[in-house]
């Protein structure tokens, strides 16, 4: 009993800096979101107003759609993308550790920075993609890459899948690790090739590092904001204006800080409620597997 009571009292700091730098401005950011609050002055109860305004005008709903869908086309990359590397790299260990730095390095680099290179590569006149495809004698692939409002929004996802592709392979890695090595000798014993080892043996003991990739690209991905804001600040013809970015123009840019406030209201119930579902949906098929 006094050791339960024990671990009860350590994990009050841990709790303490749960409420104090999450739940309390959560509570504040609802608070402000029933107001007209222009960041001076006193704060104007407007009720409902504010989400009232988000719910019947179409444009908040086809930046949410698009939020999701950016979500659903990096997620999805990243998670194939980083099984691939990941299952490569397990099964060539000369090159695995320099390999696994390579593939990190993007994700240790800032997102300023990343956004600025890849502006210039994206450029139409002289970037660098565009003169790549002219000298290989591709010419006619050539794109004005995030001026086209049908090209932008994949353009700035391939730019994160570019940057986050390491990271999750670094998770898969980790799973492969932890899968025995006997697991893979009675396979190999039963005259299992490569691939069916991977999708009959390691696939399936590979849920737990799934869970954790998919929850973590999900989330991170759901409040981007750096890249497509460098990029293409939401342009063109609102090609890109996620929701992350509406929120940022709302607050700094006109200053209206109770709608801000509703619409990050909004992005929170988004990301619980995308988050919970997946990982209950991902942690079941780990009980099946």
């Amino acid at each position: 009993m006094r050791r339960r009571n024990s671990l009860y009292i350590f994990t009050i700091p841990a709790l303490f800096v749960l409420a104090l730098f999450f739940i309390h401005p959560v509570l504040l950011t609802l608070d402000m979101s029933f107001t007209s609050y222009k960041g001076i002055g006193e704060a104007k109860d407007v009720g409902w107003r504010n989400y009232d305004r988000i719910f019947t005008r179409e444009r908040y709903y086809s930046e949410i759609w698009l939020t999701l869908w950016y979500t659903v086309i990096v997620v999805t990359a990243l998670t194939i993308l980083g099984l691939f590397f990941a299952a490569m790299l397990h099964r060539l260990p000369l090159i695995r550790n320099f390999a696994r730095a390579a593939l990190y390095t993007p994700a240790m680099m800032s997102f300023v920075v990343v956004g600025y290179v890849w502006q210039f590569l994206y450029s139409p006149l002289n970037g660098g993609i565009n003169v790549a495809l002219r000298d290989l004698g591709l010419g006619a692939l050539e794109q004005n890459w995030l001026g086209d409002p049908a090209l932008a929004i994949y353009s700035v996802a391939f730019t994160q899948i570019w940057m986050f592709t390491g990271f999750t392979c670094a998770i898969f890695l980790a799973g492969f690790a932890g899968i025995p090595e006997e697991i893979n000798e009675a396979g190999r014993l039963e005259g299992a090739n490569s691939w069916q080892r991977f999708r009959y043996l390691e696939l399936p003991l590979l849920g737990p590092a799934i869970t954790v990739s998919v929850t973590l690209t999900t989330i991170g991905t759901l409040r981007t904001f750096e890249l497509p804001f460098i990029l293409t600040k939401g342009g063109p013809d609102g090609a890109t204006r996620l929701l992350s970015i509406e929120i940022i123009d709302n607050l700094f840019g006109q200053y209206k800080f109770g709608f801000a406030s509703a619409l990050s209201i909004i992005m929170l119930i988004i990301v619980l409620t995308v988050a919970f579902v997946q990982n209950k949906i991902l942690r079941d098929r780990e009980d099946v597997s």
